[in-house]
């Protein structure tokens, strides 16, 4: 485990039912990183360094650990267990590596093409660019490091009108968060899949991870994220909720229900609203009074009629 970890992490939201839901069950939401807003994350650019018999048999280990894997799957969902199931899993994976290199070789013929080495090269290495993603088919929750960044509350908290759900990692197994990587390029070198995946070099490995689901362009900086990874999908936190934090414009009625609804949790739970620092952008937070809160709300609409209706009835 990294030994930088943070102390805490937070998680800008908008409110809704899903959000509050989420909230009420703690659960995270881990997310296919297709539908992140940046279309550039955990999406690498594979580029051939390798001759054409290495990444032959790069793709061939991608094919065959995938298609075992699925096979596996498949025959347990049909409770087919035991060495055979092992073995016919083994023999259908390496059934669809030879099929598929055979299949690219006969296309790396086509006339269309001036140079048959060069069109094979290119066509593996592509496949091996897609069995890469189909590798980290990986969910993932995104955490920033900071509460005050106006940025975020524009981009994630709903302009302001949303909230900022505060984590640390005081739980039994103690969670790993990753930190992104800022700048570089999206390049993967066959060379480095090579040792990663046939060589079973650790080292490299963790670089690939990295290079994969931890590197983003440099303009994303402002964001300081960290990241988990787990099941796509709601999944039970890992993380110890610890706060909820109110935009600037987040209504009294959402801050009420929030509260509400956790109040009661057995782990005792801090709310906090952003305020302006009068003369600069700075943001900072304060402790809600829910006192005053509860007050006010819940209300009940009354007419003229009945407000002083009741008056009249109370005069002695």
């Amino acid at each position: 485990m990294s030994s930088n970890q943070p102390k805490k992490v937070y998680r800008y939201q908008l409110f809704s039912d899903l959000s509050v839901d989420a909230l009420c069950h703690d659960q995270l939401y881990f997310a296919n990183p297709t539908s992140f807003n940046d279309p550039l994350d955990c999406q690498p650019s594979v580029e051939s360094d390798s001759n054409k018999a290495k990444l032959r048999l790069i793709l061939a280990e991608q094919i065959k650990r995938r298609v075992e894997a699925e096979t596996l799957s498949s025959l347990e969902g049909a409770k087919v267990t035991g060495d055979n199931a092992i073995l016919h899993a083994k023999k259908v994976a390496e059934q669809a590596a030879r099929n598929e290199l055979a299949h690219i070789e006969y296309n790396a013929t086509n006339p269309d093409y001036d140079n048959v080495e060069k069109a094979e090269c290119w066509m593996l290495s592509f496949e091996i660019q897609s069995e890469l993603l189909k590798q980290y088919d990986r969910g993932v929750c995104c955490f920033a490091s900071t509460v005050d960044n106006p940025l975020l509350w524009s981009h994630y908290g709903d302009q302001h009108r949303g909230f900022c759900v505060g984590y640390n990692l005081d739980r039994k197994p103690k969670p790993e968060l990753h930190k992104i990587v800022y700048g570089g390029t999206r390049t993967v070198h066959t060379s480095l899949i090579a040792k990663a995946l046939l060589e079973r070099d650790v080292i490299s490995q963790k670089i690939l991870d990295r290079d994969i689901l931890l590197r983003k362009a440099s303009p994303w900086r402002y964001e300081r994220e960290w990241r988990l990874f787990g099941n796509r999908g709601l999944q039970d936190s890992p993380l110890a909720l610890k706060d909820i934090t109110f935009g600037l414009r987040c209504p009294t009625a959402v801050r009420h229900a929030i509260i509400t609804a956790l109040q009661s949790r057995p782990d005792e739970m801090d709310f906090y609203e952003t305020y302006q620092v009068r003369g600069s952008f700075r943001l900072k937070k304060r402790p809600v009074d829910t006192g005053e809160l509860n007050a006010y709300l819940p209300h009940t609409a009354r007419s003229g009629v009945e407000i002083f209706a009741q008056k009249t009835m109370n005069k002695p």
